[in-house]
């Protein structure tokens, strides 16, 4: 996602891992800068996230007696800086990866689990403490999570006398009906990358459909839904090539009624007067049913660092600082993400009702990495491919999953 704080970063492949692994694994020592400072990779790279994460860094690291000092790179740099870091012994005391880059990096042997570096993640949530773990080992914790949601203009919603449509079919009618003129019912990125997929997933996931098996059928509903959405003209031919602030604009020019998107659109929504908006649950395929979002945000990890367990400790002294409740609410509404420590989520949803819908979707959200591991990012690809081959008229939903099934799994 492009946000500054949940956003979908490149995964690093696992080709480039392996030729690091002997660098990461087996060194992933860091620099020895003042034994004072412990530094950070990450990709705090606009000039108001990265002032915020100082601000919270000093807040932890000066009562301690410590300095944080940030190394910042563009998110789909991370992965290759912190490879070069470590294969000259110079990898940062703590390493913040996006959630889907975890297992790759966790699989050279280079992060230490955070139990071990003594850092406590037992008051966090299950999908949060998921977003950072890789085959049941607890490597990265995430101060606040994302997801998605159906956001809508209230107005134009009121004025059809419509209330927010909570299954598919109410959506698909919906959608039909606020479909007027210019503005079309329903805005959704179909990009074939990571936007693309994160917004796939909800319908996805929630039809039944898994990622180890896309060729089951149990997805081929979700493919459906999306067709019916282009081909009935509720939502625009153009969503293969929106990404989602293209979706966000599009909404907020008046040319969507609804949209799927996250909560880093948040303060762009705020801040202007034309749109009168809302957040909803996104819509589940029969009423009763659970959504299942995926999850989304970057987790903080510590690289191992045998030679300087210092550092090591001194990183986890950091790590639970920041995620103490009051922590965790202070930069959940400053970014706008939802704490992953249920007590302070709790606290978020009251304090924020406007974007209880958020919280609420983030207690059912699943990792995209959960289940296929380092098998990612070629599910990633293989689902773009299936949505954009039946969306463009290629193919249909049955056979494009059987194709997308056949590309995730080439190799093994």
């Amino acid at each position: 996602m492009p946000s500054p704080t949940g956003r979908i970063a490149k995964p690093a492949t696992a080709l480039a891992l392996a030729g690091a692994v002997l660098g990461f694994g087996l060194t992933g020592c860091a620099a020895q800068p003042d034994p004072d400072t412990v530094t950070v990779l990450n990709s705090a790279t606009d000039t108001a996230e990265h002032e915020a994460n100082q601000d919270f860094f000093d807040r932890c690291a000066e009562p301690l007696g410590l300095k944080v000092e940030q190394i910042s790179v563009p998110a789909d740099q991370v992965s290759s800086k912190a490879l070069r870091m470590a294969s000259s012994d110079s990898l940062t005391d703590i390493l913040e990866l996006d959630g889907s880059e975890l297992p790759q990096f966790a699989e050279t042997d280079g992060l230490r689990p955070l139990d071990e570096a003594g850092v406590d993640t037992s008051a966090m949530s299950d999908s949060g403490n998921a977003l950072g773990s890789f085959d049941g080992t607890q490597y990265g914790v995430a101060r606040s999570v994302n997801s998605l949601a159906l956001i809508y203009n209230t107005q134009l919603l009121a004025d059809a006398g419509l209330q927010p449509p909570t299954t598919w079919e109410e959506l698909k009618e919906d959608a039909a009906a606020l479909t007027q003129g210019d503005t079309y019912g329903m805005a959704f990125s179909a990009s074939p990358n990571a936007d693309g997929v994160y917004q796939f997933l909800p319908f996805f996931w929630t039809a039944g459909g898994d990622e180890a098996h896309l060729d089951d059928g149990a997805g081929a509903p979700a493919l459906e839904l999306w067709k019916d959405l282009v081909d009935e003209g509720s939502a625009s031919r153009s969503v293969v090539n929106w990404n989602q602030q293209d979706v966000n604009d599009q909404f907020l020019s008046g040319r969507a009624a609804m949209m799927v998107n996250g909560p880093w659109q948040v303060p762009v929504l705020s801040a202007q007067d034309d749109v009168d908006w809302a957040v909803a649950s996104i819509p589940v395929p029969q009423a009763g049913d659970d959504p299942v979002p995926p999850i989304g945000g970057t987790v903080m990890t510590i690289p191992k660092n045998e030679d300087h367990p210092e550092r090591e400790s001194n990183a986890a002294k950091i790590l639970n600082c920041l995620n103490s409740e009051e922590n965790q609410l202070a930069w959940g509404e400053r970014v706008n993400n939802v704490p992953t420590r249920a007590d302070a989520a709790q606290a978020y949803r009251e304090e924020n009702p406007e974007l209880a819908a958020f919280a609420d979707l983030v207690l059912t959200a699943r990792s995209r990495t959960g289940e296929v591991g380092t098998g990612w990012p070629k599910v990633e690809t293989a689902l773009a491919g299936a949505f954009q081959s039946v969306l463009t008229g290629r193919s249909d939903p049955e056979a494009a999953l059987e194709r997308a099934q056949q590309q995730a799994t080439a190799g093994e």
